[in-house]
């Protein structure tokens, strides 16, 4: 990413577009806008936008059908946009390869820092590196080792595997589906709650007070995340 980065914004509220297109203007990023899927896949493959602000609730076809249809072809990341109440599309949208969701109604200055947010963690995952620090953490990738505030913490290789993928992007939200994933598929791990065991065994191991995780966050009916720190 070069330049000035391009947002395009999805929605099919005029309102809702304006002031979003006004604060991300202002924050200095280049805005494309669109009122429905069709047009939002249209430009999204003609302008190449670096970050997409999509509303689920589309007419034509809706978010959950151009987040699959996006997914297919490119990596663009995708910040959705899911009324309060939409739990079950907010956990499919993330499934499908959204990177965060503003929940309506939502603070437009949150959301540009969301994007900003999304955006510093594309650039990240695009740039691996044999040493990784979020907060306290700090990660050897090449020598699997991980310290906390300068301790030594002993991962196992499934869980190191997951802060790993945790620590590049923190701030991002991961459902335990996509935490799975991230262990290939390995046999012993045959359903989604045996992420849960893994999260509990690497907050007892970097968390001052594991009851009441700091580092590794639970996000209520959609997964887990690693807490963005100074």
């Amino acid at each position: 990413m070069t330049g000035v980065p391009t947002v395009l914004v999805v929605d099919d509220a005029p309102e809702i577009v304006r002031i979003v297109r006004d604060y991300l203007e202002h924050a200095g990023f280049a805005v494309l806008t669109a009122a429905n899927g069709p047009d939002a896949l249209r430009m999204a493959r003609s302008q190449r936008p670096d970050l997409i602000v999509l509303d689920l609730g589309l007419p034509g076809r809706d978010g959950l059908d151009v987040t699959r249809d996006l997914r297919r072809e490119s990596g663009v990341p995708i910040v959705m946009l899911t009324a309060r109440t939409d739990e079950a599309d907010k956990l499919v949208g993330l499934e499908l390869g959204a990177d965060d969701y503003v929940t309506k109604p939502f603070s437009a200055r949150e959301l540009v820092a969301r994007v900003r947010a999304v955006l510093r963690r594309a650039q990240a995952a695009y740039t691996p590196a044999d040493h990784v620090r979020a907060g306290a953490i700090e990660i050897d990738v090449p020598r699997m080792g991980v310290a906390v505030g300068g301790r030594p913490v002993e991962l196992t290789a499934s869980e190191f595997a997951l802060l790993l993928a945790m620590a590049r992007q923190p701030g991002r939200v991961f459902t335990r589906a996509q935490l799975l994933d991230v262990l290939h598929g390995e046999a012993f791990e045959a359903y989604e709650r045996a992420i849960d065991a893994h999260v509990k065994n690497i907050r007892r191991k970097i968390e001052p007070d594991p009851r009441e995780p700091r580092y590794l966050v639970t996000v209520f009916g959609v997964g887990y995340r690693l807490a963005e720190q100074p």
